[in-house]
């Protein structure tokens, strides 16, 4: 890995990265402390004494895991596809799955709309889980491929010399290998699912299907809203996703560089 020798290069490096920094950590610093403005912590007690509280996180951790599952296991199969099998046109189907990484999800609401009324899906978890993996994966994919091209095909001649099939190849030489990568992806795909908005907003219509990103309109008024708590219903929003990035960093920042490089 590159590292700077010299004295002189370590403290430019550090005056940089301060710079850089700044910029990103002045609007957290004003959002915490604006947060404990006028009652002080009662501000996030007045957000953990919401009505339906624990409620809110049971179907962002429900509908955030369920997302990860169907991503994790629909992105390794189209790299492995994508990467080691022989498929008439896959180049065609790769960049027809890229294409839709331009199409915003605002786009797309009236068409999914419609289709969770005709499958009945309109008020369950899964009219929120499935347009949120299908929007996740084109990028996952892009990614888990070039990590799976990465992979030499000798380990997989190996494993069919030996009598292995294709989803026994997958299962026991893919998946195993593939663990770097993973924790990437279930981190990119919590941190989209934890965060989404419109998407429960417009599907989950019954009242105790709320998430966490809606904590906040709790605190909204007609004429003035109540910034500190409103803040302060975003900070704990935002904890769960901060800590699973900590503690998953180096996993994290070891997958995405082997997908970019590979």
């Amino acid at each position: 890995m590159f590292e700077t020798r010299s004295r002189r290069s370590r403290i430019i490096l550090q005056l940089v990265l301060t710079v850089a920094v700044v910029p990103f950590v002045i609007p957290l610093y004003t959002m915490l402390q604006t947060s404990l403005e006028g009652a002080g912590w009662g501000n996030y007690l007045a957000v953990v004494q919401v009505p339906g509280f624990p409620k809110f996180f049971i179907n962002t951790i429900i509908i955030a895991a369920a997302s990860i599952v169907i991503v994790y296991l629909a992105t390794l199969a189209a790299a492995f596809g994508f990467s080691k099998l022989r498929v008439r046109g896959k180049e065609v189907y790769f960049w027809l799955m890229m294409a839709a990484l331009t199409l915003p999800e605002v786009v797309l609401i009236a068409p999914l709309y419609t289709t969770a009324v005709r499958l009945g899906l309109l008020g369950t978890y899964w009219s929120v889980i499935l347009p949120i993996a299908a929007l996740q994966i084109p990028f996952t994919v892009l990614i888990a491929r070039g990590y799976v091209d990465g992979i030499p095909d000798a380990v997989f001649e190996a494993a069919r010399i030996d009598g292995a099939g294709t989803w026994r190849v997958f299962w026991s030489i893919l998946v195993p290998l593939s663990r770097p990568i993973a924790v990437a992806l279930m981190v990119l795909v919590l941190i989209y699912a934890w965060n989404s908005y419109l998407l429960p907003k417009v599907f989950l219509i019954d009242d105790g299907m709320g998430v966490v990103t809606q904590l906040p309109e709790f605190f909204r008024r007609q004429y003035n809203d109540d910034t500190p708590k409103i803040l302060a219903a975003s900070v704990i929003t935002a904890i769960p996703t901060i800590i699973a990035y900590i503690a998953l960093q180096r996993q994290f920042e070891r997958g995405m560089a082997a997908g970019a490089i590979k």
